[in-house]
């Protein structure tokens, strides 16, 4: 028994494996729901955090300048600014020691 190819054949083959070869492309092209929810709500924190902060460490700064409080108040303040806005760099970060 012989198998012969037509010309019918030969394109529906083609269109086959153009199809399939697309298949993978667009399986990889959605993005995780969980990263998406969590980019939404790292921005919205910040966006909130910001004038917070800036009111935050002026209100301090004056009172530290007035000599009402400490001055380890305004610094202490200002560490955890630095620990809130730079929390993204420290998981870059910490994720690249451990490969993940």
């Amino acid at each position: 028994m012989r198998f012969s190819l037509n010309r019918y054949s030969v394109l529906l083959l083609g269109l086959w494996m153009v199809l399939v070869a697309l298949v993978p492309a667009s399986a990889f092209a959605q993005t995780s729901p969980f990263l998406t929810g969590a980019t939404s709500l790292q921005t919205n924190i910040l966006a909130w955090a910001t004038p917070v902060a800036i009111i935050l460490v002026m209100a301090l700064g004056l009172m530290a300048m007035a000599n009402r409080i400490s001055w380890g108040w305004p610094i202490a303040a200002i560490v955890g600014i630095a620990v809130v806005f730079g929390a993204p760099q420290m998981v870059t970060w910490i994720r690249g020691m451990f490969g993940v």
